[in-house]
């Protein structure tokens, strides 16, 4: 492992850079932003604004969205990726950048009406993937959010 002069790992040290804002943080495979676990606004902020190209413009609606229909949500990055949730019930929704979309998911999917178009190996997750050149129908994604954060979500 590639050590710096202070004795700290590379990754160490850019993960330690990336909290001071000073270094860019890396992009996993697909371009996924790697940003540390970490709970509130910030994190999901620095994962938005890490996201590579169009995506980043995607990443600012969908939070926009997300905010404006559940007023108090609960914000974090876990796994690399921003999460939405309610207090006490659990996430309801998942953010995870990609080579050519950004997908997003919900944890309770199947049971919106009607439910996003993306099946999963889980029977109860749908997601939703926004490609480059589709317009997202904010109205649907709305409901879709509001419908969600009246559920019990993921990790309750």
């Amino acid at each position: 492992m590639a050590r710096t002069t202070s004795g700290k790992s590379t990754t160490a040290s850019r993960q330690a850079g990336a909290k001071r804002g000073s270094i860019k943080p890396a992009l996993l495979s697909g371009g996924n932003p790697q940003i540390a676990k970490g709970d509130g606004d910030g994190p999901v902020q620095a994962y938005i604004t890490a996201m590579p190209g169009w995506k980043r413009d995607v990443g600012r609606r969908l939070d926009a969205l997300v905010v404006r229909t559940v007023p108090g949500v609960r914000k974090a990055v876990r796994w690399n990726s921003p999460m939405y949730g309610v207090e006490g019930q659990g996430w309801f929704l998942g953010v995870h950048t990609f080579t050519n979309y950004v997908k997003v998911t919900f944890f309770r999917g199947a049971s919106l009406h009607p439910p996003p178009p993306g099946e999963s190996k889980s029977k109860d997750v749908r997601h939703l993937d926004i490609r480059e050149d589709e317009e997202l129908d904010g109205e649907l994604f709305a409901s879709w959010v509001l419908q969600a954060s009246n559920q019990p979500g993921w990790g309750a």
